[in-house]
């Protein structure tokens, strides 16, 4: 029996309001897992107080009923009405998201420097807690109000307590339904806060316990005056093989031209023959677990430094080729960078994304860490030969994997600028739309670990060319033999042996016929190259369509920002507004090709793994109709790249002709 068809009409549209997106989708805001991300959003704003210097102590405590309050002795939060809301400024903190103080990054902005713009933050919190009390101490006042479900219960109330203190406590009761358990990881919360006791040295920290029917409280407290050198020194498994590299550094009011004043780091390294390293980076006191850019603007600047000490004192052996890891792999730090702006990838802010800040970190590292090398030569030989070690271990593993590989060698095409390295784990080959193009990827290209092969004009659409007859086209000739796999079909086992890069990009421009030939390019790797994409050595690299010349503005210096379509190109405007730019102070190039990089522009958007977007390919999951992936792509590509299939093409841009932008 057929069922009744539901109506889609104007009614079935449903705009979520206030907290709602929170409780319907607590997976796209925080961890749900268990409640400690929900917990840390409300320690971060106590120890963004710290890192203003306005707040010396944070005390959290455990409570017998599963409640978690954090109190800190800031300026606490403001209580009066907001000037366009005409809603008390705490009531708005707890239950609207996008609103903060820390939007502000004028020159009489409350935080300068803080964990974050992303603006969900404590709304969060309350969104997922079935009750939220506020107790704030300011001007004289203590003001209260308490949220159950998000929504105000208890309603603000003032009460006159003198001047003395001041800060901000806040107690919240996570809601179990919206976590799979309802236990705080107790392991994870004590690192977190002894974290920040390293970071914040003079800052005290402590964790109270409470157990039923106890009288009083379990206490831990932390207060660290060493800071990074105390805690790196306390974690390390293994003596470290010479004294720590320390240092800090961040830009003053004369060095602002490339970036804001106060923005930098401050580090502590140590190297490691043997155990496991510790790695733990932070960003405006924030943990970023899944490290960043600011990671690897240490890597950079750390390598940088040691090539530079080894080859000044010639101890590089011959046919030995340094890499970033073999200097990387046996280093244990502590990292922490002051960003002004900081983007995250993520809710969660556990990767910092914001490209700047490998440059900032690298361009303090490199230099601190040369002086120090040359200062104190008989350790610097000591870390070279640890590095060359890692060196000669590497390419001895990567020499294993050559011999397995057959003896026939292809004439490699005239056309293709070859990299020096013969690791798959390093080594990629970037398929570059043009000649002009290739030529700025050429020189912009790391020549050690990247290889560039140009494509002139459109590949053929190869959906249905035999198997047999493809090397008539010459292109495609070039890219089986620099990839070094031949011709295959999905069912076929074909010889690896031969292949030459552990990465094959597709690099066309960001416009429309840029896309056009990154679909040929998939439409040949899928059904002549099905096992290459299978295995993941095919990606897409996004080069941005726009730049933007920004003005100085508070405290950002003059920037040049990239975005890849007009959707990041808003998002970017509208975060200069923010910023206190002026509308039209701005300029905006769109970019025609890649030809019109410079080889350091598309080094930085493009090609540097550290700060480009390379996007992995593969096939669908499942089809519409649950059919296997394989299939499911097979049909969609049949769809439109086969020569019989002009009625389904024309079905599918009447279906959503409407969704398309056309670019003229």
């Amino acid at each position: 029996m057929p069922t009744k068809q539901a109506t889609y009409a104007e009614a079935s549209i449903r705009v979520l309001k206030g907290l709602e997106p929170v409780k319907q989708r607590p997976g796209m805001y925080t961890r749900t897992d268990n409640p400690l991300h929900v917990v840390q959003e409300v320690l971060d704003n106590a120890a963004d107080e710290a890192l203003a210097g306005v707040c010396k102590r944070i005390d959290v405590t455990l409570h017998a009923d599963g409640s978690v309050s954090v109190e800190d002795d800031g300026r606490g939060i403001p209580f009066g009405l907001h000037p366009e809301e005409g809603v008390p400024v705490v009531e708005i903190v707890f239950t609207r998201l996008h609103a903060g103080g820390k939007f502000d990054k004028g020159s009489s902005g409350a935080y300068s420097f803080s964990g974050g713009l992303h603006g969900v933050g404590v709304s969060v919190t309350n969104a997922l807690a079935k009750r939220l009390e506020v107790t704030v101490w300011r001007e004289g006042q203590q003001a209260t109000l308490a949220f159950a479900g998000g929504d105000v219960v208890d309603p603000l109330t003032l009460v006159k307590v003198g001047d003395r203190r001041h800060g901000t406590r806040v107690r919240v009761w996570p809601d179990v339904k919206y976590f799979d358990s309802a236990e705080l990881p107790r392991a994870d919360l004590v690192h977190l806060l002894r974290s920040k006791a390293v970071l914040m040295p003079g800052v005290t920290v402590t964790l109270a316990v409470e157990k039923p029917g106890a009288r009083d409280a379990e206490t831990t407290t932390w207060l660290y005056q060493g800071g990074l050198r105390d805690y790196l020194m306390q974690s390390l498994v293994a003596d470290p093989l010479i004294p720590l590299f320390e240092g800090e550094q961040h830009a003053t009011a004369q060095e602002t031209e490339n970036f804001a004043e106060g923005e930098g780091a401050s580090w502590c390294v140590a190297f490691t023959d043997e155990g496991s390293t510790l790695r733990e980076s932070y960003v405006n006191l924030i943990p970023t677990v899944a490290g960043g850019t600011h990671e690897s603007g240490l890597k950079d600047g750390l390598f940088a430094a040691v090539k530079g000490f080894i080859d000044l004192h010639g101890l590089l052996p011959k046919g030995v080729k340094l890499m970033p890891d073999d200097v990387f792999s046996r280093a244990s730090f502590v990292l922490s960078a002051k960003v002004l702006d900081p983007q995250f990838q993520g809710q969660i802010k556990e990767r910092l994304n914001s490209r700047d800040s490998l440059r900032l970190v690298s361009g303090y590292v490199r230099p601190a860490l040369e002086l120090w090398l040359n200062q104190h030569v008989e350790y610097g030989r000591k870390l070279a030969e640890l590095v060359i070690r890692q060196a000669q271990t590497r390419q001895r593993a990567s020499q294993k994997v050559e011999k397995r590989k057959g003896s026939g060698v292809a004439v490699l095409p005239g056309k293709l600028t070859d990299c020096e390295s013969r690791d798959l784990l390093f080594n990629e080959v970037f398929l570059v739309e043009g000649d002009s193009a290739g030529g700025s990827a050429k020189m912009g290209r790391n020549k050690e670990t990247q290889a560039v092969l140009p494509l002139r004009g459109k590949v053929l659409n190869t959906w249905e060319v035999e198997r047999d007859l493809l090397f008539r086209n010459t292109e495609i000739h070039d890219i089986a033999v620099a990839v070094g796999v031949d011709p295959h079909g999905p069912a076929d086992e074909p010889d690896f042996s031969g292949l030459r890069y552990g990465k094959i990009c597709i690099l066309s421009d960001a416009d429309v016929d840029g896309s056009h030939i990154q679909v040929l390019l998939l439409t040949l790797f899928f059904r002549h190259f099905p096992r290459l994409v299978e295995r993941g050595h095919v990606f897409i690299a996004r080069p941005p369509l726009f730049r933007i010349d920004a003005p100085a503005r508070g405290k950002r210096p003059q920037a040049k920002i990239y975005a890849l379509d007009e959707g990041e190109l808003e998002a970017a405007l509208d975060k200069l507004r923010k910023e206190g730019a002026k509308e039209g102070s701005w300029t905006i190039s769109r970019f025609k090709g890649l030809g019109e990089m410079n080889a350091e522009q598309l080094w930085d958007t493009t090609l540097n793994p550290e700060t480009r977007r390379l996007l992995p390919v593969s096939w669908l999951a499942t089809g519409a109709n649950g059919e296997a992936g394989f299939d499911a792509t097979a049909a969609l590509l049949t769809k439109l790249m086969g020569k019989g299939e002009a009625a389904s093409r024309r079905e599918l841009m009447e279906l959503h002709g409407d969704a398309v932008e056309v670019d003229v």
